[in-house]
């Protein structure tokens, strides 16, 4: 098999593997990118209003029922409303994620590291990102600096373990 079909192989994989081990990744607020479903939804051109104090509120919600465009939208007026707030930027990210925005997740991303980039949720979360889109040396990557900060952590472990175990299954294929 040439160097193409292994790299598919891996991607389809690790796609199969995330389906099926339903893996919750390290949150701030119950938000992550990780979850046991492809996304629900694209992103809608609009939303219902709520006032500003409800709207983050409506966005986790949503986020964890699985309306990942709505929750996007949400959490996009929740970061208008407060800048500096790592959960709406993270559940933003996560959103962009889900519904495989990933040139939207990549700006949430850059906005999240000034706030909380030095800590293994961000890295985790960039790491599932990587690992969505089939980039498995960028998910280790970041996997590996998230472990560097919290060794114990399950999630992150598993995460790695995941992808050592893909790329093994795929090269005894």
């Amino acid at each position: 098999m040439g160097r193409t079909g292994q790299v598919s192989s891996v991607c389809m994989l690790i796609c199969a593997a995330l389906l099926l081990s339903g893996c919750t990744g390290t949150r701030i607020a119950g938000l992550s990118s990780f979850g046991n479903t492809l996304a629900s939804s694209a992103l809608p051109s609009s939303v219902e209003p709520y006032p500003d104090d409800q709207v983050l509120a409506v966005a986790r919600t949503h986020f964890s029922e699985g309306n990942y465009g709505h929750a996007a939208r949400y959490f996009e007026r929740a970061v208008e409303i407060s800048r500096d707030d790592p959960e709406a930027w993270l559940g933003l990210a996560a959103s962009y994620d889900r519904v495989r925005r990933f040139d939207l997740a990549d700006r949430a991303y850059r906005e999240l590291a000034s706030l909380i980039g030095n800590r293994p949720e961000y890295y985790n979360n960039v790491g599932y990102s990587y690992l969505l889109r089939g980039d498995v040396a960028k998910a280790r990557a970041n996997f590996l600096k998230a472990r560097g900060m919290d060794d114990a952590n399950l999630t992150i472990n598993n995460n790695l373990e995941l992808i050592r175990d893909t790329v093994s299954r795929s090269n005894n294929t």
